[in-house]
């Protein structure tokens, strides 16, 4: 039995591969700074453990043969943790982002491209198999940032209407995630994940409207009070400029889309419209 272990479990996309793996037959752990307030399914092991704290990864890791690795803390720390990953684990699949991709929209300059270039070059001077998983825009990014002002109305106030992008499912994600941790194959394979088509942002704020059966309109802000609302809503400021700087800069142009997820899966990707079916609850109940 094939024993997998999830770093990030709780997250929008560890807790999707969780609720993969579980549907597979092999044998599921997940990492948590602090076990006692996660709520998984019984027959998940839960584990404490700390990227941070490299002391605190052997037991998450001993007998395990493949992890799934979502990184999120500084760069710092991956070396000590990812030799102490390593010498237990013969496979990593990491969730990074398409920071090669060679499409305006991914090529702003941040620290979280900074973070995830030197996680991979770690990854792959170690030795070990890896897959690396570059997803673009989630889905759920739109319910995360648009659902309290659709819930309370029918505008959604933000940022570059015309903007394109071709919003991923978190399942889809999860979905290529499971078949890299558990089928051969996928050892130095690097996959762009992307939805089935692109869409502006005003486009994606009509399927929503679509899906909940209520019209809804797209108010687009300046970027300086664009700004200043995403700091209320506690982006960092940093993560606000990069988001910001990425968006201007697919104003006009079609959003990069490919067919990683049914190449991989043998299933299309989820259309944004069934994705917000799927999550209309979470746009019209507080």
């Amino acid at each position: 039995m094939t024993r997998v272990l999830v770093t990030g479990a709780t997250g929008h996309i560890g807790s999707a591969v969780v609720s993969h793996l579980r549907g597979t037959g092999c044998r599921v752990r997940a990492m948590s700074r602090k076990p006692s307030s996660v709520s998984l399914p019984a027959d998940v092991d839960i584990v404490q453990g700390d990227l941070t704290a490299p002391d605190t990864l052997d037991a998450c890791v001993n007998g395990i043969d493949s992890v799934f690795l979502v990184w999120v803390a500084p760069l710092a720390a991956a070396a000590p943790a990812i030799e102490r990953i390593v010498a237990h684990v013969p496979q990593i699949v990491l969730l990074t982002s398409p920071h090669r991709t060679p499409h305006p929209f991914f090529q702003q300059p941040n620290a979280m491209r900074v973070v995830h270039a030197g996680v991979e070059q770690l990854i792959e001077a170690s030795g070990v198999r890896w897959t690396f998983l570059r997803p673009g825009p989630f889905a759920i990014n739109c319910r995360n940032w648009w659902a309290p002002q659709i819930r309370n109305g029918d505008v959604v106030r933000w940022f570059y209407a015309d903007a394109a992008t071709a919003p991923v499912d978190e399942r889809d994600i999860a979905a290529v995630a499971v078949r890299a941790l558990l089928d051969e194959g996928h050892a130095g394979r690097e996959y762009v994940l992307t939805g089935p088509a692109s869409l502006t942002q005003h486009e994606q704020v009509q399927i929503i409207g679509n899906a909940i059966g209520r019209p809804l309109r797209f108010e687009e802000l300046p970027r300086g009070a664009a700004r200043e609302q995403m700091l209320a809503m506690r982006f960092p400021p940093p993560i606000a400029d990069m988001l910001l700087d990425a968006y201007a800069a697919a104003v006009g142009r079609r959003a990069l889309v490919t067919t990683a997820v049914l190449d991989v899966t043998g299933t299309p990707a989820r259309s944004f419209h069934e994705w917000a079916i799927d999550h209309a609850g979470d746009f019209t109940t507080i």
